[in-house]
């Protein structure tokens, strides 16, 4: 007989006799724990450990770390984009043959550079009339002061002789033939004098009449240099050498980026954090990072998305920053207290309510709502929680509010921990 098999078939005799009769003790035995023994009953382990309680009581071990509040600068986060501080479209007034070589795209232009010439064509000859014609009026006004001056001189004389005659008759030595002569001869001056006086008028009408037509010329020949109204970057070439333009026609294009806004739209539920001269820093997708002030909140929604326009002012002295870049912006707001918790300990109660779990000096779990502020790499920043909390940071998915665990506390910074 073979000894091998036999001693095989013992051990697996032995084997399930321990893992079915005394299954107790071994488990005992596989802990390293005491055993009190006597002839009629198997070993038991010892219960004054906190270990043994915790699994007598059926708790659930967890890890709890201490949190402390601290002031952060609950910035406003929003999505957005750079904007040209202005941007013109630059228009002929009036129609001509463009005579000016073109300026090309890109090209910086200061403010009154001219950046198209039209042909002047017959305007010089217009002008020149109209300023003949200026001449020629203000020539006629000393003739029609005198006019006037000789008519009112006549009106004086008709009534010195209508007052002689009027008291010659009252004394009988004028007849009131002569009475009557005299005072339609003053009748006749007083006449006279409002014709020399419409002709006055006249005259000056005439004057500024000509005075319009020179200023409507010189206007028209103004109008023939385009010149830039601020200083910026050519969008667009000039109007070509030779080509018609007409009013309304683009001569050119012209973005004004320095300084450039960073334009945003807050949403209706942190609108009231925003405030004008707040400072703002925005991270455009190159990576680099610009500081600014808002310099605009719309007071007016957006119909469609419900959020409100925010403006903010960067320097762009280098002119690196293009009009249409993708940025995410930061608006400073008031300071709250807040935590810094790993993000896996953030979890959900029954009714889908965002909290951590802690617990208090009797070991027994709380479920506390919080108010996620901001998610960063370092961990979540979350409102709600008292100034000094004690957070289950492995283990809260496994427990419910009102049971007790039994808890292990850790020391450090926070960080993030994988359950």
């Amino acid at each position: 007989m073979r000894v091998v098999p036999v001693l095989t078939a013992v051990a697996v005799t032995a084997t399930l006799y321990m893992l079915v009769m005394e299954r107790d003790t071994l488990l005992a035995f596989a802990r390293g724990e005491d055993e009190i023994t006597d002839a009629n009953t198997t070993a038991i382990p010892a219960t004054d450990s906190p270990e043994m309680q915790a699994i007598a009581e059926n708790r659930v071990s967890v890890v709890v770390q201490k949190t402390t509040a601290r002031e952060i600068d609950s910035a406003v986060q929003l999505r957005g984009e750079t904007e040209a501080a202005r941007q013109v479209q630059v228009m002929a007034e009036t129609s001509a043959t463009v005579i000016s070589e073109p300026l090309r795209r890109g090209s910086f232009v200061e403010a009154g550079q001219e950046l198209c010439r039209l042909a002047p064509g017959t305007r010089p000859a217009v002008l020149a009339q109209a300023e003949a014609n200026l001449i020629n009026a203000r020539a006629q006004v000393p003739q029609t002061e005198a006019r006037l001056r000789e008519a009112e001189a006549r009106l004086e004389e008709a009534r010195i002789n209508d007052n002689v005659a009027t008291k010659l008759s009252e004394t009988g030595y004028a007849s009131d033939t002569r009475v009557a002569a005299t005072q339609a001869a003053v009748t006749s001056a007083q006449a006279g004098v409002e014709a020399a006086r419409s002709g006055l008028e006249t005259t000056q009408a005439g004057i500024r009449s000509a005075e319009a037509a020179v200023a409507s010329a010189q206007k028209e020949i103004d109008r023939l240099a385009i010149t830039a109204p601020f200083a910026g970057l050519l969008e667009s070439d000039t109007a070509e050498l030779g080509s018609l333009l007409g009013p309304g026609a683009i001569c050119a294009t012209i973005l004004q980026l320095n300084p450039i806004k960073v334009v945003g739209y807050v949403p209706e539920t942190q609108v009231n954090r925003v405030t004008l001269g707040a400072l703002a820093g925005a991270r455009l997708a190159d990576g680099r990072e610009v500081r600014g002030r808002v310099t605009f909140l719309s007071r007016s929604a957006d119909p469609e998305t419900r959020t409100f326009r925010v403006d903010i002012e960067v320097a762009n002295d280098d002119m690196s920053i293009r009009d249409g870049q993708t940025a995410d912006i930061l608006i400073a707001s008031a300071g709250k207290q807040a935590h810094l918790v790993p993000a896996s300990a953030l979890t959900l109660n029954d009714h889908g309510d965002l909290g951590v779990r802690t617990v208090n000096s009797d070991n027994v779990v709380d479920f506390v709502p919080v108010s996620l502020l901001r998610d960063t790499a370092d961990g979540a920043w979350i409102t709600g929680l008292p100034d000094q909390a004690d957070l289950i940071v492995v283990g809260q998915e496994y427990v419910v509010e009102g049971v007790q665990v039994d808890p292990t506390f850790r020391d450090g910074p926070t960080q993030e921990v994988s359950q």
